[in-house]
């Protein structure tokens, strides 16, 4: 038989262990779903479960509860139209989103809420990766849901009318929707206590800013071939994320 000593570590053990095995077991079940719903391909799915485990195991259930808000809204806004956005030549690939693009959007949003569990300023780096999120839900949707709204949209940096689709423009329609898509999720964070409600409005104007800086940057070097889809993404999640940051030290 077991000592106290043994039985106390034995216990000990479990209990430290037991938000790993629960990270796992959100993970394979948030994994699984991506997959099924085809929001994912194969590789996304792998990608996608590596950031969900991060960001429920560095963070907890809100941060969990953000990401599925960001899948959620992403999906609808990736399906509606698809067979419009399919003529054009801009839809998704029907196996969904890889592992390049999951990263793309996510690994921002992952890498804040790590640094917040191995810092003493966790909460402006959940507030970083809340802003982040935010920006990832707020530039798809804005995209996808402003090519069903209309055939044409204005390139934001000269304002001529190009086809809907095309990389750095940006509709009236699409732009309102990435608005509400980035205040969906950075209240999702402050329901959750993910980040407080003081930094709303943080969150939602840095989402903003980096939804924007994504449209100049697909405008400017995108359409020239000096940064893929891809690049300017991520580019974007830092900046929301940079901004969060840099606004909540003050």
């Amino acid at each position: 038989m077991m000592d106290l000593d043994q039985t106390t570590e034995a216990v000990t053990g479990v209990v430290r262990s037991a938000p790993i095995l629960t990270a796992l077991l959100v993970t394979a079940a948030f994994t699984a779903l991506g997959r099924w719903t085809r929001g994912v391909s194969f590789s996304g799915a792998i990608a996608g479960g590596a950031v969900c485990f991060v960001l429920y195991l560095s963070a907890g259930p809100g941060a969990f509860a953000a990401l599925v808000s960001v899948f959620i809204l992403t999906w609808i806004a990736t399906r509606l139209g698809y067979p419009r956005k399919r003529r054009q030549g801009t839809a998704e690939k029907p196996d969904g989103r890889t592992a390049r693009q999951v990263l793309a959007n996510l690994a921002v949003a992952a890498a804040c809420t790590a640094i917040s569990a191995l810092t003493s300023e966790k909460a402006a780096f959940l507030l970083a990766a809340s802003a982040a999120l935010a920006e990832a839900a707020a530039d798809t949707v804005s995209s996808e849901l402003g090519q069903i709204r209309s055939e044409t949209a204005r390139l934001i940096t000269t304002w001529e009318k190009v086809p809907a689709g095309t990389d750095g423009g940006i509709s009236l329609a699409g732009t309102l929707a990435g608005v509400i898509a980035a205040a969906a999720v950075s209240l999702v964070c402050v329901w959750t206590g993910l980040m407080p409600f003081k930094w709303l409005g943080v969150s939602l104007t840095a989402a903003i800013a980096g939804m924007i800086a994504d449209s100049y940057l697909g405008a400017a070097l995108e359409r020239q071939g000096l940064l893929n889809n891809e690049s300017v993404n991520f580019i974007g999640t830092v900046i929301a994320a940079g901004m969060a940051f840099f606004f909540s030290r003050l």
